[in-house]
């Protein structure tokens, strides 16, 4: 007996659901919760990708996989590269694809995470620019990099501050192309309340000086990205909800 393809029904309740959790406030509460519960055992500091420490929620890798196979970039661009697992999984997942290339941004590339980098699998994908993110000179180099008619996308996952996450949106937005996206890392620090923010960290970031604030200032001010709504509303056990923008304008 024929079975009903229901591949396309599938999508549609996958995309009902995904808006109905968006709304769902209570369940957002609950999920921040848990975080704050697992934060005391350094939760996202517990996973690897291939190999090398990532230090992302496994919600933000799913999401950000779905990202990149659904708009297959030529180019992405990471701030902040810590100990490189986020940079190589975007690599492995472009060189899926077969093609691109990720450019991986820190003010301070230590010596051994350059090394489990540059001598990883996935390093003829990547590209490693040492600076400040923001500056005309760091930002010449990462241009440079990104070739003519490119697809561009951005992660932002450097220093969490609202006004250097600011700087960043003004000086990235730009280089994202037309449906590509734009990740703003971290936006859960936004709905923190004073006892749940995580202070087990090098810096503290509290409510209005986040990523969250600055994703909500640049937002008012560009017309060229909107908030992907279905991808968003799923991102509960995250890091980055609400912080999944889409490139609408050229």
């Amino acid at each position: 007996m024929a079975v009903a393809d229901d591949r396309l029904a599938f999508e549609a309740h996958k995309k009902e659901m995904s808006l109905a959790l968006g709304k769902d406030d209570d369940a957002f509460r609950q999920s921040l919760d848990t975080l704050v519960t697992l934060d005391k055992y350094d939760y996202s500091y517990l996973w690897s990708f291939m190999g090398v420490p990532i230090i992302q929620m496994p919600a933000d890798v799913m999401a950000t996989q779905e990202v990149i196979w659904n708009t297959k970039p030529d180019v992405i661009i990471e701030t902040g590269v810590a100990r490189g697992g986020s940079v190589i999984f975007m690599a492995a997942m472009l060189q899926l694809i077969g093609k691109g290339k990720v450019i991986g941004v820190d003010i301070d590339i230590r010596a051994h995470n350059r090394a489990s980098i540059e001598k990883h699998p996935m390093s003829s994908r990547i590209t490693l620019i040492e600076g400040p993110s923001t500056t005309a000179e760091t930002l010449a180099k990462v241009k440079a990099e990104i070739p003519e008619g490119a697809s561009v996308m951005v992660v932002l996952d450097s220093d969490h501050s609202r006004d250097h996450v600011l700087d960043e949106l003004r000086a990235y937005g730009p280089l994202v192309t037309e449906g590509q996206y734009m990740v703003v890392a971290d936006t859960v620090l936004g709905w923190a309340d004073a006892s749940q923010t995580p202070t087990k960290r090098s810096k503290i970031w509290r409510a209005g000086d986040e990523p969250y604030a600055a994703l909500t200032a640049y937002m008012a001010e560009t017309t060229r990205f909107e908030a992907d709504e279905v991808l968003n509303g799923k991102l509960v056990l995250s890091s980055s909800p609400r912080g999944y923008l889409k490139c609408v304008g050229a």
